[in-house]
């Protein structure tokens, strides 16, 4: 079991050369949200993961979300049965991994299918305090880390962006 300490962003704009940076094709749909249970395709390795929050919203105290994850690796036929149980339906994304300055890693994702055009970047970090003390560089915008609307369990229930 680990600690997920991120922080989610709209941004204001793209970075410039996206194509230069490692991406991953990701497919992931949901088989419980409370707590979430979520299975994924990311290129071509396969995974379960629950996660269970530990704050899920953002006051003085909490600036970002918080949970406990537990990610285990699937074969690709146990990921096929499974995702055919998911609740909703399975999203599609590119996901860019944009260093940044503090050795951090932006994850820029860019959805797909009913969610086009849809984009936002995270950044996790290692603890609470680096979390509080970062400062995001001048592409990211508003940072949604409480806002539900940003959460793939969420987007996996909206059938398009007009009921984002």
């Amino acid at each position: 079991m680990s600690m997920e300490i991120e922080r989610k962003f709209q941004i204001v704009r793209k970075p410039e050369n996206l194509g230069q940076y490692r991406k991953k094709e990701i497919e992931q749909g949901y088989l419980c949200t409370n707590p979430v249970v979520r299975i994924r395709k990311s290129n071509e390795e396969y995974y379960l993961t629950y996660k269970s929050r530990l704050n899920m919203t953002g006051d003085s105290e909490n600036i970002a979300s918080i949970c406990e994850e537990v990610e285990l690796v699937l074969s690709e036929k146990a990921y096929l049965h499974l995702r055919e149980k998911v609740d909703n339906r399975m999203i599609t994304k590119t996901r860019y991994l944009i260093p940044i300055e503090g050795n951090y890693t932006a994850e820029l994702d860019e959805f797909h299918g009913c969610l086009e055009g849809l984009i936002f970047v995270e950044v996790e970090f290692p603890d609470k305090e680096k979390a509080t003390a970062f400062h995001p560089p001048d592409w990211f915008g508003k940072d949604v880390s409480f806002d539900k609307r940003y959460k793939n369990n969420h987007l996996a229930a909206v059938e398009n962006l007009e009921e984002f």
